[in-house]
């Protein structure tokens, strides 16, 4: 997710179309962004007709392509439901989502490292996933704030410990946040290697 790259080819409606395939991807389990390539059932003159269409214009002029995937991650991803995030509610507030997330992946491996240094301080690292008594650990952090979905996302590309925990959990809140991690874990760009490079440092010392 770099920044500031060359302006896109997007125009205005695919801009759009990007929206609403973001948006069923963080909502619909069985939706996946990258397999169905960003497409979903649209018309251009439902757009046409769109009050909002002046926001999806002036983005298609200022950001890159990647920019915009990435403008549309950021509010998806800082909200609690997805399915709730509408275009009024981005055009208010989603510049700055869209900052902080930019400023996120400026240092996410350094990030990651210090988030993992305070989650293996005070247990070990099997403890963060048991579940035996109700909510693991690691997902009572990032409920209390302590730790981010980012570091949640690469903790689940090393250890895939979501699936594991589906099969243990029936429960709201856990499906909620396992589904967001599994949707955004895709579009995280780290080297999965040097994270795992880390926690082995952190264990072994």
């Amino acid at each position: 997710m770099n920044s500031r790259l060359r302006r896109g080819i997007m125009s205005p409606y695919d801009v759009y179309t990007t929206y609403l395939a973001m948006k069923k991807h963080f909502t619909d389990a069985k939706y996946d962004f990258f397999r169905y390539n960003g497409k979903t059932r649209s018309s251009v003159s439902a757009f046409n007709k769109r009050r909002d269409k002046y926001f999806f214009e002036r983005m298609s002029r200022k950001l890159s392509d990647d920019e915009i995937r990435m403008y549309f991650i950021a509010n998806f991803v800082a909200t609690d439901n997805p399915s709730s995030v509408w275009v009024g509610e981005i055009i208010q507030s989603g510049e700055k989502k869209y900052t902080e997330l930019s400023k996120k992946y400026q240092s996410l491996t350094y990030t990651f490292s210090q988030e993992c240094a305070d989650l293996l301080d005070t247990m070990e690292l099997p403890q963060l996933f048991d579940c035996k008594k109700g909510h693991p650990p690691i997902l009572k952090k990032y409920l209390a704030g302590e730790v981010s979905i980012e570091t949640l996302s690469i903790l689940d590309q090393v250890f895939s410990y979501t699936d594991k925990l589906d099969k243990k959990l029936s429960d709201p809140v856990w499906e909620t946040v396992s589904l967001k991690i599994k949707k955004y874990k895709p579009f995280i760009n780290i080297d999965v290697s040097k994270c795992k490079k880390i926690l082995r440092e952190f264990i072994y010392g």
